[in-house]
């Protein structure tokens, strides 16, 4: 029997890789949103226009509806999940929160992160609105028995997503023989998850009675450095890496948001233990391995020229950097 699922949202960077498996599995899916992406509705979606921030354009889009999972994918505050809790209780037997590995304690104590891993991030406001609306949910849960399953994605990217501050930016200098700014010294390990391979642990979880009260992440079991990750791009593109290796703080310095979401993340090692969705979803793998999806996302961007935006303010900050670095340590 087929389910019905809404997603609010459901053309970002990881959602884009969930819709079409769940409509091959036979899910009877449904997108509210306002229509505005640049990603096509995949061909047997239903889609509702309606602002998630309008509870009223939301009780219009949706009329008697009732679901057996709706997925927020773009709740960010506990104002969001205040909303959503009123919308939807009694109108799904499964709510499903997107929230974010980076709510894990930073930096983690001990490797690989587990789902029993603190919550704790000094660092990033956006990593601490996440914990508070899981706590939200999580007292909704217990107090109303509110159906909550929380998942915590991690790294996860598409074709169009490339892993720097700056983006194509940093391929461009790459190609041009030009020196890039890793934090660090480069040694950090990172987990990077293709939003294909999120699906494949992820559309097992609509629906699915036994996700109900649990939190769980899923991310990919390659663990690569930054300065592999970079090496790794630069081989997709053809081209040479030289990088210059700049401490995090001095970075946030420069840049605040930048050196938040360093600090508050992509600074210190992170991996994990995926036990908890292999359990959930026997069978879950992982396939796509980062140097294969990085030769995709270079291709994509080749592809169209129009799509390689450069971004000057980041290439004045990557030059002061290293001009800076290379004073306290020359080459």
């Amino acid at each position: 029997m087929s389910i019905k699922v809404l997603f609010i949202g459901g053309t970002g960077i990881i959602s884009s890789g969930c819709a079409p498996l769940a409509v091959e599995r036979g899910v009877d899916l449904y997108f509210l949103n306002r229509g505005n992406s640049t990603r096509e509705t995949p061909k047997g979606v239903t889609a509702l226009r309606g602002d998630i921030r309008d509870p009223q354009s939301v009780k219009a889009a949706i009329g008697d509806l009732q679901f057996d999972s709706v997925v927020d994918w773009v709740a960010f505050g506990t104002d969001h999940i205040k909303t959503d809790i009123e919308l939807f209780r009694g109108r799904t037997k499964q709510f499903i929160f997107i929230s974010s590995a980076s709510a894990y304690q930073t930096p983690p104590s001990a490797l690989p992160v587990t789902e029993g891993t603190t919550l704790s991030n000094p660092f990033w406001e956006y990593s601490r609105n996440k914990i508070a609306c899981e706590e939200m949910l999580i007292d909704a849960y217990r107090k109303d028995g509110f159906p909550a399953t929380i998942v915590r994605p991690s790294h996860t990217y598409d074709i169009r997503l490339l892993p720097f501050h700056g983006g194509w930016t940093v391929i461009d200098r790459m190609r041009k023989g030009k020196k890039v700014v890793v934090h660090g010294d480069g040694s950090s390990l990172w987990t990077m998850t293709h939003h294909k391979d999120f699906a494949k642990g992820f559309v097992p979880l609509l629906a699915n009675p036994q996700a109900i009260g649990h939190a769980v992440h899923i991310t990919s079991d390659e663990w690569l450095t930054w300065d592999q990750i970079h090496r790794i791009f630069a081989d997709a593109a053809g081209c040479e890496a030289k990088l210059v290796h700049v401490p995090s703080e001095t970075i946030a310095a420069f840049d605040r948001g930048w050196g938040d979401s360093l600090l508050g993340d992509k600074t210190h090692s992170m991996i994990f233990d995926n036990t908890k969705i292999k359990t959930l979803v026997p069978g879950f793998a992982c396939t796509i391995p980062l140097a294969q999806g990085a030769r995709e996302t270079v291709d994509w961007y080749d592809a169209d020229p129009s799509r390689q935006t450069i971004d000057d303010k980041v290439n004045a900050q990557f030059d002061m950097l290293i001009e800076m670095q290379e004073k306290v340590r020359p080459s």
